[in-house]
């Protein structure tokens, strides 16, 4: 290890990720569900984009962007889980501080990511339901596109900026994360200097880039609950809302994602982090190809024939 002392640099050029478990019993247990899970989150999310690539009566706006999100799902996944199981597979937890930061920007830019485009697929249930006779104009291919630019955008300066200011705090005393994977509220915990303004950062950046959409996707569902109400057909109720199933996964996303980030670390609360951490990270991304799929005839079709042939 080296010390600069006066500077901004870090005196540790490596931390230890203290994992899920100690015992090695309950280690080989949690390798075994963790690459299980990892192997049905790819192949459940890589099957949906196989779907709504070849079925064309799915190349539309809403599938346009639950494609993106299953990209997403395995990105952030990918991220977090592989590392994990490789440190259990050497007995090696030590991470390099150029790699921790590496995964905190990538962690951060996958979970920006998702957050922005499931405001969009709000927006896009709400032409759907509220103004169809414009519909095909408001979401246009261009459209599409310039919210997917938008959502990277935004996603992008959001990882930067925490990455940014994590790397200007010093660490030069304990280098144990208690969690699986490196995050800002857990490194917070390791800095030798104040983390007033970094922890202030947090919640306004968090509140900005997370609030903002929970706001708008809270007012587009109370837009579209109101029109939907008002139609006096049953079945054509349950159709209107079996579009836009995303919402179990906006309430799961967005309750997990603002108690693990919007939020300083302690160590009282590190084991529930990686509770949370687990749910946020492995769990979301393994639900969204059956919360998908399970109810929408459309998608269990073109799955079918991907995976039978026509």
């Amino acid at each position: 290890m080296e010390s600069e002392a006066g500077t901004n640099r870090t005196a540790l050029t490596e931390f230890i990720l203290l994992d899920l478990v100690e015992s090695e019993k309950l280690q080989s247990l949690v390798f075994v569900l963790f690459l299980f899970a990892y192997v049905v989150t790819v192949g459940g999310n890589l099957s949906i984009l196989a779907a709504i690539l070849v079925e064309p009566k799915l190349h539309t706006p809403m599938y346009f962007f639950l494609g993106n999100l299953s990209v997403l799902d395995v990105g952030c996944i990918t991220v977090t889980v592989p590392p994990m199981l490789g440190r259990l597979l050497s007995h090696k937890r030590i991470i390099s501080y150029d790699a921790c930061l590496s995964q905190l920007f990538f962690f951060q830019l996958l979970a920006g990511l998702d957050c922005f485009l499931l405001t969009a697929m709000a927006y896009d249930c709400f032409l759907a339901i509220c103004q169809p006779l414009t519909y095909s104009i408001r979401m246009s291919q261009e459209v599409q596109r310039l919210l997917g630019a938008v959502s990277w955008a935004c996603a992008f300066t959001n990882a930067l900026t925490h990455t940014t200011a994590l790397s200007t705090l010093n660490f030069c005393g304990p280098n144990e994360v208690n969690h699986f994977y490196c995050d800002v509220p857990q490194l917070f915990q390791l800095s030798c200097s104040s983390t007033q303004l970094n922890e202030l950062l947090l919640f306004a950046v968090g509140f900005i880039m997370a609030g903002t959409p929970v706001v708008l996707i809270i007012t587009s569902y109370i837009h579209m609950a109101a029109a939907v109400l008002q139609i006096s057909s049953l079945e054509v109720r349950k159709k209107a809302f079996s579009t836009c199933s995303h919402l179990t996964v906006v309430c799961l996303f967005y309750g997990t994602g603002i108690f693990n980030s919007m939020r300083p670390g302690s160590e009282e609360a590190s084991d529930k982090d990686k509770g949370v951490g687990v749910f946020h990270t492995v769990i979301n991304p393994m639900l969204n190809p059956l919360i998908y799929s399970l109810r929408n005839p459309d998608v269990q079709g073109a799955l079918w024939q991907v995976l039978v042939g026509r």
